[in-house]
């Protein structure tokens, strides 16, 4: 199942849904990757589970972070529970390392839309989560 593309706010649907969206899809990123940090094994799988275990705890607090600082300053309660791959399965690496250029390009996106610079430095700080992720998976086996 592929990461569905989220469009520009536009009629009913505003930026505060896709925040929730985006938070809701880094819990549900938290949970992928610690199932399959559970099941690595083979040549280079004791890095690869280091990597996911410190993937998914720092995405975790990550989405938390950004859950309450948009909320403390747009002043709301966001809607987490829409994920946009709550079926989706992560069963191997190279699984993972596709899902995590979908979830960085989601959140650049999301990220696009944002006026509030510590939101937007929130997201970079996601990303950059992502992208030692990605380098750690791909390069340290």
């Amino acid at each position: 199942m592929a990461l569905q593309r989220l469009s520009r706010p536009k009629g009913g649907e505003k930026a505060d849904e896709l925040v929730g969206i985006l938070v809701a899809e880094l819990l549900n990123a938290s949970v992928l990757t610690h199932k399959l940090h559970l099941k690595v094994s083979g040549t280079g799988s004791y890095a690869q589970h280091i990597a996911l275990n410190e993937f998914y705890d720092a995405i975790k607090d990550g989405a938390d972070s950004l859950a309450e600082q948009y909320q403390g300053h747009k002043m709301i309660i966001l809607d987490t529970d829409k994920a946009l791959m709550d079926s989706y399965i992560l069963t191997s690496v190279d699984d993972c390392l596709d899902y995590l250029e979908k979830l960085y390009n989601l959140i650049s996106e999301v990220q696009s839309m944002m006026t509030c610079s510590s939101i937007i430095n929130e997201m970079d700080t996601l990303k950059s989560t992502i992208n030692t992720a990605k380098y750690k998976l791909n390069f340290l086996n």
